[in-house]
């Protein structure tokens, strides 16, 4: 029985299930008539349906039933569940972790593991890992073994997982219910000018980029994401800040921190990447290159997560300290504003 999980976006988690290029001599037909004459079985309703639902992709758009396929299209038709040719393959890939009972398990993940499988990445996630270790994990509403909540791929840190069916219920409802507790570090562009304050702004897939999530000002759309940031550290052009989430959409951190202009240090999805803050000089150009190769991902880590015990009800919280490419990141930026003038002459 697939338990009820609130907490879980869908929005960038799609499997391809077909995929098609239209070759060069290809003449001006609509998606879903093209689309009849590949897909075995298929109908003209039921692919009328997925373009509707936003599942039919051209060149990474999606697009209506009528759009005219040309030349040189890659088509594709995407759904969030797996193809039937999926079969999630445990593997002994090493687990951090932190707490285990009967009822649950307390993971630290690293930057880089996939939490769970979708397009592109089928294998070598935390749940191969957690299916291989554990018999019979129950599953959530998107059939996904032993998952209450995820963090990114590039997002290092802290994660629980249900080992019942009655855990993971109750969980997912402390999740719903906003009574867990989530705390996040990141490193952001730019200096914060508030100590600490709240975003609070709808968050729902980028129009354009699929890739992408931003805050709607218009309540009707998205969904409401609250987070509260404290800033931790001040290094002129970077800030250290915490973030505690009162909500878990998709890249909700990484969107809100961008929409008051403080985009993660990093951040190659949003853009934080580039240099967005800083001087013109050669040895701060090389200074901040140097911290992006030390740190190769979004300056994110899921420090803290607290939560009532499924069966004692005891309120557990855990914590688990910076992972090394995030301090000597902020080491060197420590130092830099020691050094300043010297980086700057």
């Amino acid at each position: 029985m697939a338990t009820q999980n609130n907490d879980i976006e869908e929005n960038d988690d799609l499997y391809e299930h077909h995929r098609f290029v239209a070759d060069k001599g290809q003449q001006p037909l609509r998606v879903d008539k093209y689309l009849m004459n590949y897909i075995e079985g298929a109908t003209r309703n039921k692919i009328q349906t997925a373009a509707k639902d936003g599942n039919i992709y051209v060149n990474d758009i999606p697009v209506k039933s009528n759009y005219k396929v040309k030349p040189g299209d890659v088509i594709r038709v995407m759904f969030t569940h797996p193809p039937y040719e999926f079969l999630l393959v445990p593997e002994n890939i090493p687990l951090d972790i932190v707490y285990e009972d009967e009822a649950l398990l307390v993971v630290n993940k690293p930057a880089g593991m996939v939490v769970h499988p979708g397009h592109g990445n089928y294998s070598g996630t935390l749940i191969n890992a957690l299916v291989y270790h554990i018999e019979n994990l129950p599953v959530n509403s998107n059939e996904r073994p032993g998952l209450v909540h995820r963090i990114d791929k590039d997002t290092s840190g802290l994660l629980v997982v249900a080992k019942t069916e009655a855990a993971m219920t109750h969980l997912a409802k402390q999740f719903f219910n906003k009574t867990s507790e989530r705390e996040y570090v990141a490193l952001v562009w730019g200096d914060v000018l508030e100590e600490e304050g709240t975003v609070e702004g709808h968050i729902g897939r980028h129009p354009k980029n699929r890739l992408q999530n931003m805050v709607y000002e218009d309540e009707s759309q998205g969904k409401e994401a609250v987070t509260h940031y404290k800033v931790l550290e001040r290094f002129g052009y970077v800030t250290l800040v915490s973030c505690k989430l009162e909500t878990g959409r998709t890249h909700q951190i990484r969107v809100h921190m961008k929409h008051i202009g403080h985009t993660l240090f990093n951040d190659e999805r949003y853009g934080g990447e580039k240099i967005l803050k800083g001087t013109t000089f050669t040895k701060y150009k090389q200074f901040v290159d140097n911290c992006f190769k030390i740190l190769p991902r979004q300056a994110l880590h899921a420090k803290t997560l607290g939560f009532k015990h499924p069966v004692t009800g005891k309120f557990m919280s855990f914590e688990t300290p910076l992972p090394e490419d995030m301090q000597q990141c902020i080491e060197k930026w420590r130092n830099y504003v020691k050094h300043q003038k010297d980086f700057e002459d």
